[in-house]
């Protein structure tokens, strides 16, 4: 299920350098997806992991928040990742992986979850190789 991440929860991100705790201790393996509500590649990957189980995924589409620039700076400059979507993976609270739109047999491995597809390619030709 895809939660959305809160304001006060992008600002302790923006503060602290990393999400906080409610986030990545909400199950062993997490993913936060950060995004604008504009992109193909996020409405894509949104429509293959909203159902994947044994694992809490969290998003966030800044283009509609009203912290737009001060995220996107946070994000660019810290994080060091210019595109989007951009997915931070972590296990057990720490950070195991990064990449940005990817299939989801790809973001299934990278979070370390079973693939559970029907004979899909590794590589969709929507996603750049990750």
């Amino acid at each position: 299920m895809l939660k959305e991440i809160s304001k006060d929860q992008v600002l302790f991100c923006i503060r602290h350098g990393e999400f906080e705790g409610e986030i990545l201790a909400s199950a062993e393996k997490v993913a936060v997806i950060l995004t604008q509500s504009w992109c193909p590649q996020w409405h894509e990957m949104k429509r293959v992991i909203h159902d994947l189980e044994d694992c809490s995924i969290f998003f966030l589409e800044y283009d509609l928040s009203d912290f737009f620039d001060s995220f996107r700076t946070f994000k660019e400059e810290v994080f060091n990742n210019f595109q989007i979507p951009y997915i931070r993976y972590y296990k057990s609270g720490k950070l195991i992986n990064e990449s940005n739109a990817v299939s989801q047999e790809v973001f299934c491995e990278k979070l370390g979850l079973p693939f559970k597809g029907k004979g899909r390619d590794r590589k969709l030709d929507f996603f750049p190789s990750a």
